[in-house]
């Protein structure tokens, strides 16, 4: 299939791109949000190419991967088809929980029956209302990294992009709590204006960050509320021992054996001051954890479920 699809998270992007298929990307000068291209820090196979607003109109497009709501009629204005029934045939990947009041969480495409909703966790699914939309769910899938895990560095890691903006979604106020008692070392863009509480903080490439949160002695997932986050899986698949706010669709995904899954920030510090000092006990964990999280998460199962989805919504 030929499938457009906007380049908005690259991390799940980077999995979604694996297929056998080839994969458009909008691209502008500018290369801002509606135009990014390409990935230039993670690893996307030449089946990838760019393709302008310009071009969108002679191109030949099998389905489109909507991610944002505006992209409807973006789609709509540089290429001059519709998407669903009438048209292309779309679907529309939910990458988000909802927010604000609980009784307003009507999905922007709750109207449409012709454009399926694909969620990424169960938890979404049953928190967002899809209305007549039909609501689908593709958990999160990532290549494996192979095992990395050496806990060398004396500190929790955790992958926070914009972690001040995005201060309690993020959990940051319980990562600080924690980083009273443990180090605690934060990755990602904008870790440099946190305070000086956190041990160290970096913004590094995809490649960089594996290898760097490989040698932490284990990996804190704070969020309040968010999506299950891709980071959390892939340390999973490090071989990193977790330790996880249980919020959102974390405890369903993260069994005891992995790590330790907690709403009480004391629960997840006495966890990580035993694990400092008992290396052996949280390397099992990180090995249970390797082994769940390629069980459930692997990439051939995300493929396959999105294969079936494509094949379905083109029919």
């Amino acid at each position: 299939m030929r499938i457009l699809a906007w380049h908005v998270h690259a991390a799940w992007m980077t999995s979604f791109v694996q297929g056998n298929h080839d994969y458009l990307v909008p691209v502008l000068p500018d290369r801002g949000p509606d135009g990014r291209g390409r990935a230039e820090t993670y690893p996307w196979p030449s089946s990838v190419r760019e393709v302008s607003p310009a071009e969108l109109p002679e191109t030949e497009i099998d389905v489109v991967v909507l991610q944002r709501p505006h992209e409807l009629a973006l789609f709509q204005q540089w290429s001059g088809r519709s998407t669903g029934r009438y048209g292309v045939p779309a679907v529309y990947v939910e990458h988000n929980t909802p927010r604000g009041d609980i009784n307003d969480w009507q999905h922007p495409l709750a109207a449409r029956n012709d454009v399926p909703i694909v969620h990424v966790t169960e938890f979404n699914r049953m928190m967002w209302d899809n209305g007549r939309a039909p609501a689908l769910m593709i958990e999160h899938g990532v290549p494996d990294y192979g095992y990395r895990y050496t806990g060398r560095i004396d500190s929790l890691a955790a992958a926070v992009n914009e972690p001040v903006r995005r201060w309690r979604v993020a959990g940051m106020d319980l990562a600080q709590t924690i980083a009273h008692h443990v180090p605690v070392s934060v990755y990602g863009m904008g870790s440099d204006e946190l305070p000086d509480d956190f041990a160290t903080t970096a913004d590094l490439s995809q490649s960089e960050l594996h290898d760097r949160m490989a040698e932490h002695f284990a990996y804190l997932h704070p969020y309040r509320w968010t999506s299950l986050g891709l980071s959390l899986v892939e340390a999973m698949t490090l071989g990193c021992p977790v330790l996880v706010n249980a919020t959102t669709a974390a405890p369903e995904s993260v069994p005891p054996a992995a790590g330790v899954v907690s709403s009480d920030p004391t629960v997840l510090t006495r966890t990580a001051l035993r694990w400092r000092i008992d290396h052996d006990e949280a390397r099992q964990y990180g090995l249970a954890a390797r082994e769940h999280a390629l069980r459930r998460f692997g990439l051939g199962r995300f493929l396959d479920d999105w294969d079936h989805v494509l094949k379905e919504v083109c029919r």
